[in-house]
């Protein structure tokens, strides 16, 4: 990583006459470029660790966002930091590479890529938070506490003048402005939003008339990202539209590209591009234990190279203040799906990837999660999966759960699966982990009560989804389908015993497992294979966006988010496994992916628009301790 020079003084020791000195300097007014303003990072004493106050909302100019925040009392000053993924999609930092995770270098207006503008970052579990304190004052915001939300008040910045031109990788649109302000981004297929605060005059409102702006793009839970976007010849690059408080900027995006949307000054000026290798590279030591990256990956593909844009984190889970869990939308059960910020945020986790596969109609997991010891859903079809534990052990491979049940008149019954949504002939097991509360899934099924070691009860259900069962807290529910068990074997009284041990055994040993598909690699080899895993052949051919959890080299976890290649579609299966050996996996794991690929840092997905990804059933969720 290339280490980037800083300013000679740089955010935080700023005295009050400094700042007096900047606007005084600017004609007693708010500042109309940062110029070479330089600010000096003052690392805060032992007495300033304790947050006074904080919060999960910030409302910009009167529009609320669920971003955290706090204040802390430095000195005779507060401080006020809010999470370092929501200042930059909240305010349009752009947030540079650093090896230093309480230090973070951006860019924004009068600096850039080699003079950043460093601001002090702080993590108090789960949130990293940048230390916004002089910037919104430099920017001639204003801020103040209501309650649980943090107030921010900008004025608004004047449009003076918008061009664009052609570049040899895309198009460029610019615009200036009169003085710093703030911007955010929404991205969809064929679409792009920048928000920006300010407002422009009635004649260039005219000029690029957004009369009808670019339909909002609606999730259908089908991914297709990269698949050619239909759009008029005649249509414009891009219109505005004035919404009082913000100016938006609709940009039509041709397929497989993205905005990159950056500042520079002298004059002010945002700058817009429209690329489809738009990636910036980075790497964030976003808190000791987990780094960020983002790169261009390009792998081999016949006789020609395909370049794909990756998101990930290498996550460190041999070091003590650093853990891993599989994570559900549901504390009480298993019925339940949620967007995966929602998810990462209910269970406090700082980080967090889309897990395995699950039925969108019933939202019920369709394969393996182990968490705690506790099967919450048992594996399916002998796929992939990933376990480990505490101890930072880590396995990858096809994964089934063998149950067998005992009577005591001697016969052995096999449990075909515990806790799934999979509907299949057979016997199947539910315990206290699904719910309260068993409904059956098909018709006609038999339902058998077993407490503390014997059947004590059994009903003939009929059709499926009308009656609800009471699973026993000292025991658990089976349910036979198909008749493929005689109920004569499971009659009242009947004493039972369960057997239990998963394929392979190293399973046995590891607390936490989640199961998804097809494996990619094992021990440094592409191991791919979709058949044998049972995936539809239409799965097994489909380029889509995608997720994998892998083992690198050095031994940490890897969470991987692909969307599509520069310029065409997402990965196939084979793509994906040739983007994890590149890497640098040893042992990778596919997962749900399509619209359920997701990567959350820091409360916010930073691997794609929030507008473009799915509600989903579980996933693995990153913990750091306080």
């Amino acid at each position: 990583m290339t280490k980037l020079p800083w300013y000679p003084l740089s955010l935080f020791s700023i005295s009050l006459t400094t700042t007096l000195l900047v606007y005084l300097s600017l004609g007693n007014s708010p500042p109309t470029e940062t110029g070479k303003v330089t600010l000096t990072p003052k690392i805060p004493p032992a007495e300033a660790s304790n947050s006074i106050q904080q919060g999960k909302e910030i409302t910009l100019n009167g529009k609320t966002y669920p971003i955290p925040w706090t204040q802390w009392r430095q000195g005779d000053t507060i401080r006020t930091g809010i999470s370092d993924i929501g200042a930059m999609n909240l305010l349009g930092l752009e947030l540079l590479s650093t090896k230093d995770p309480t230090l973070q270098p951006v860019r924004w207006f009068g600096t850039d890529s080699d003079r950043p503008l460093p601001i002090l970052a702080r993590f108090i579990a789960p949130y990293r938070y940048l230390d916004i304190t002089e910037l919104i004052q430099l920017a001639g915001g204003q801020l103040q506490v209501n309650n649980h939300t943090l107030d921010l008040n900008f004025p608004l910045a004047q449009i003076n003048n918008i061009r664009q031109g052609n570049q040899t990788w895309g198009k460029r649109i610019v615009l200036e402005v009169d003085r710093p302000t703030v911007w955010q981004i929404s991205e969809a297929k064929g679409h792009g939003v920048v928000m920006i605060s300010g407002k422009a005059s009635q004649t260039k409102l005219s000029d690029y008339d957004a009369s009808s702006p670019a339909k909002p793009w609606i999730n259908t839970d089908e991914d297709d990202l990269g698949s050619p976007v239909s759009q008029p010849e005649s249509s414009s690059l891009f219109s505005l539209e004035d919404t009082g408080t913000l100016t938006k900027v609709h940009v039509n995006l041709p397929t497989a590209h993205g905005l990159n949307v950056f500042s520079l000054s002298n004059p002010n000026r945002i700058v817009i591009d429209v690329r489809a290798d738009g990636m910036v590279p980075k790497e964030i030591v976003w808190t000791p234990g987990i780094i960020w990256r983002q790169q261009l990956v390009t792998i081999n593909n016949g006789s020609k190279q395909e370049t794909f844009p990756v998101n990930w984190l290498e996550i460190d889970q041999r070091s003590p203040n650093i853990s891993l869990k599989p994570i559900t939308t549901n504390f009480n059960g298993q019925t339940g799906t949620a967007p995966l910020v929602t998810t990462a945020q209910k269970w406090q986790a700082a980080a967090a990837i889309n897990g395995g596969f699950f039925n969108r109609n019933n939202q019920l997991p369709l394969g393996a999660i182990r968490q705690d010891n506790n099967w919450l859903s048992s594996p399916i079809l002998g796929r992939g999966a990933i376990g480990w534990n505490d101890n930072g052990q880590v396995y990858l491979n096809r994964l089934a759960l063998q149950e067998t049940l005992l009577t005591r008149a001697g016969n052995k019954i096999p449990i075909a699966f515990l806790n799934s949504g999979y509907i299949q002939a057979g016997v199947s097991r539910y315990t206290s982990e699904w719910g309260q509360t068993y409904t059956p899934l098909s018709d006609n099924e038999t339902i058998v009560f077993v407490e503390n070691n014997q059947v004590t009860y059994q009903e003939q259900a009929a059709k499926a989804g009308t009656k609800s069962y009471p699973i026993p807290s000292n025991g658990y529910l089976l349910t036979i389908r198909k008749n493929a068990v005689s109920s004569n074997l499971l009659s009242r009284g009947m004493g039972v015993n369960l057997e239990s041990d998963t394929i392979p055994s190293e399973f046995n040993q590891l607390s936490h497992v989640l199961g998804a598909g097809p494996l990619l690699i094992s021990n440094r080899r592409i191991v791919l294979n979709a058949v044998s895993e049972k995936f539809s052949k239409g799965f097994q051919t489909q380029k889509a966006s995608r997720s994998a959890i892998g083992l690198s080299k050095r031994g940490t976890i890897m969470f991987v988010a692909v969307h599509t290649r520069v310029g065409g579609s997402g990965a196939s299966l084979d793509e994906m496994a040739q983007i994890m050996q590149r890497l640098g996996a040893t042992d990778a794991l596919n997962l749900d992916g399509g619209s359920s690929t997701g990567l959350v840092l820091g409360g916010q997905l930073i691997d794609r628009s929030p507008v473009t990804a799915a509600r989903v059933h579980n996933g693995i969720g990153v913990f750091v301790k306080p």
